[in-house]
């Protein structure tokens, strides 16, 4: 089985038995995908190590891609190996990153990953926590309700692909023949999924995950949503959130 979700943001609560019945039924051979701002990886502080050995006891194997709410320094720290077919880091043994611009194989099914979004809310600025006048600024731009973050505290220029991870991701898919089951990412192009409407059909939960075949995809910024419920997969789905 896999499932899906979105947004957990370090907040795991929905993996609890009774917003989740369906794992007791689930071994670490069955999935569930985090599309995006996993944010389990944030501070390395010792509750934070607590929560990450907490879903390594969870009967199923946790996977995610990189929203643009992640701590790509402390991401980078963990070493990069080979896994059913693509790149990977791992957090614990059975909660794992999918790096961005690779094709897995899972359960009979090809994914392809591409995580990774624009920030929506930095219209003010990126604040450096180096500058002198770092306190004022900040506290003056929290003040008036500015749309901002800081550098390297609360935003990371990482949140975007690089052009490196393009060319991989162009690599991977020509070795599939541009043909995957499934595209796996946290922000998708704004011409695929219009953020302001919910599709009635659809069932996986938000960031998007949609099927596509035969075609040569795209990433792109896009939407972003919150979402505390867990979806199965299903094929010829797709999801749209809100900003």
């Amino acid at each position: 089985m896999i499932y899906t979700t979105g947004d957990t943001h370090g907040n795991f609560e929905r993996f609890r038995e009774e917003y989740f019945p369906e794992q007791t039924s689930m071994t670490k051979d069955d999935y569930v995908i985090v599309c995006g701002d996993f944010g389990g990886v944030w501070d390395g502080g010792k509750q934070e190590q607590k929560r990450l050995d907490r879903l390594e006891q969870l009967p199923f194997t946790l996977l995610f891609v990189s929203g643009n709410h992640e701590n790509f320094d402390l991401l980078a720290e963990y070493p990069v190996e080979d896994w059913n077919g693509g790149k990977i880091q791992r957090i614990r043994p059975h909660v794992i990153h999918l790096l961005r611009g690779q094709v897995f194989q899972l359960q009979g099914h090809s994914f392809f990953t591409m995580g990774g979004g624009k920030s929506h809310d930095i219209e003010d600025g990126i604040l450096s926590p180096f500058a002198e006048d770092f306190r004022e600024q900040y506290l003056y731009y929290r003040s008036i309700g500015a749309q901002f973050r800081v550098n390297h505290y609360s935003w990371w220029k990482e949140e975007m692909p690089s052009q490196g991870e393009y060319q991989e991701a162009e690599k991977a898919l020509e070795q599939a023949g541009w043909k995957v089951d499934y595209i796996v990412t946290h922000a998708a192009p704004n011409h695929i999924v219009d953020c302001s409407v919910a599709a009635p059909m659809v069932t996986i939960p938000s960031p998007t995950f949609w099927r596509r075949s035969g075609k040569k995809p795209s990433s792109t910024t896009g939407c972003s949503a919150t979402t505390t419920t867990t979806g199965s997969l299903r094929k010829n789905t797709f999801c749209s959130g809100s900003r």
